[in-house]
């Protein structure tokens, strides 16, 4: 009997790891083909920029107007040195939302010092049911676009839903309150508004600010951070947007547009409900359910990336803050695709249903259980000596190596397009970094987003407390 059990066991364990070879094989396939369209669309897109004329676009008639919403809560750090640098975008017509969410630290009184905040009244333009009730409206004495809206606190969705119920513009930008947009930023994310009517929302890409000088609101010196932790997420975000991202906006089916730096249509937002509260990806959520809207309204729409528009954001720098993050953005990646289920291999949503959400589902996720019971059975089946040398160099090959292969090209695809690192030793860095996140980081990350799937189960819906330090000088060069 023992003996039969044994060799059911040992079948099992040959077969699951069969399994799992074949999934990293599909999973680096799709990893491949976004990468490869990721550096085809990319190179059209740095060709487009070459003929780009800014100053044309900044005197254009045809900008519409757009209003920034930048909900804080807990921001007294970042806020004032956010909010100048949104003060001053290169663009003719815009307002500035800020809408602070009950703030428990004195981010009310720095911003009311440092822009001479007035009570005033404005009027509101929608409806949308909010949670946080309004305690004042705040305009700028000495900044007149600046509006402050000051509310009780409600989550992040609740309070952009506030902005939206005060904004006046067709536009609107959804923002983080700590991010830093660079000047052109905000021209260069409408252009998809203005060439194609049927834009309904576009992403920029988001950049790690840790490190950086920052003067006045604008990044002056881009530099790696100094600590291990932010310059492992720098190439994160790199292999995020510019290989990930610009990949499916190639396809058409560009399924997240991050919540730092995202311009919508708001009149289709407050028609399919503004943004969702009962999630912690709530950015997801709503790009979503703009493709099911209008897939099911039969409404002619695109949804994009843009590349070029920055947002430079403040990073996690302790693996407690950090955890905290990616358990929230796995909870809100399971929530989101839950919730529209319905979409899944269902080609009544194109290219959205049938390609894009599947692999969200399979190789997202999915993936960190299939990555910790891959390694965990690799190891057993290795001690047992069921480990062939072939099956060995596959399974490391799959796991890691390619892996790297896809970081680098990531670090390739930022050279070839910006050369935003313009200190070689940091580009050097991150090439380095490509092999070192795999050994011991990609296995935290995939701790986290199992934590937050089992987090997700206990139906833990907290935030998270994100720790900030502020856009102080970086260390000194070496």
């Amino acid at each position: 009997m023992i003996d039969v059990l044994y060799r059911l066991t040992i079948g099992l364990l040959d077969a699951f790891n069969v399994v799992v070879l074949a999934y990293f094989v599909i999973l680096n396939i799709g990893y491949f083909l976004t990468g490869l369209f990721a550096f085809r669309s990319l190179r059209r897109y740095v060709r487009r920029l070459q003929t780009l004329d800014i100053e044309d676009l900044l005197g254009s008639a045809g900008m519409p107007p757009i209003t920034l919403i930048a909900p804080a809560f807990n921001e007294e750090p970042t806020c004032v040195e956010a909010t100048r640098s949104l003060l001053t975008l290169r663009y003719g017509d815009f307002e500035v939302l800020f809408v602070n969410d009950g703030s428990k630290d004195g981010t009310m009184l720095r911003m009311i010092e440092a822009f001479a905040l007035e009570p005033t009244y404005r009027l509101p333009t929608g409806e949308i049911p909010t949670k946080g009730a309004i305690r004042g409206v705040y305009r700028s004495a000495s900044h007149p676009k600046l509006w402050v809206i000051d509310k009780e606190n409600g989550g992040k969705a609740d309070t952009l839903n506030a902005g939206l119920n005060f904004c006046r513009t067709p536009l609107f930008c959804g923002m983080d309150a700590d991010s830093l947009l660079e000047r052109e930023a905000l021209t260069r994310i409408v252009r998809p508004f203005v060439e194609d009517a049927r834009t309904v929302a576009a992403g920029g890409i988001i950049r790690i600010v840790n490190g950086c000088t920052v003067g006045e609101g604008t990044v002056t010196n881009v530099r790696l951070p100094s600590e291990l932790v932010p310059q492992l997420q720098v190439l994160e975000y790199l292999r995020a947007f510019l290989a990930g991202r610009m990949g499916w906006h190639e396809l058409e089916a560009t399924l997240i547009i991050s919540g730092a730096f995202g311009v919508f249509r708001r009149d289709i937002v407050v028609e399919v409900g503004g943004y969702a509260t009962d999630t912690v990806g709530e950015d997801m959520e709503l790009v979503v359910r703009l493709h099911r809207h209008c897939q099911e309204k039969r409404i002619p729409y695109t949804i994009g990336f843009v590349p070029d528009p920055v947002a430079w954001t403040e990073c996690p720098v302790t693996l407690a803050v950090l955890g905290r993050q990616r358990d929230r953005w796995q909870r809100g990646l399971i929530e989101t695709l839950w919730r529209h289920r319905v979409m899944m291999f269902n080609p009544r949503y194109g290219r959205v249903g049938m390609i894009a959400y599947p692999y969200f589902v399979f190789l997202e996720m999915l993936a960190p259980l299939v990555e910790v019971f891959g390694y965990l059975t690799f190891v057993i089946a290795l001690l047992l000596g069921r480990v062939s040398d072939v099956y060995a160099v596959a399974f490391l090959t799959l796991a890691i190596g390619l892996g790297i292969g896809l970081s680098i090209t990531a670090v390739a695809l930022e050279e070839m397009g910006f050369r935003r690192y313009p200190n070689r030793k940091d580009l050097y860095r991150l090439i380095g970094l490509a092999v070192l996140e795999n050994f011991g980081y990609r296995q935290l990350t995939t701790y986290w987003r199992l934590r937050g799937m089992y987090n997700l189960l206990r139906k833990k819906h907290a935030w998270g407390i994100m720790e900030r330090r502020g856009f102080g000088p970086p260390r000194p060069a070496p």
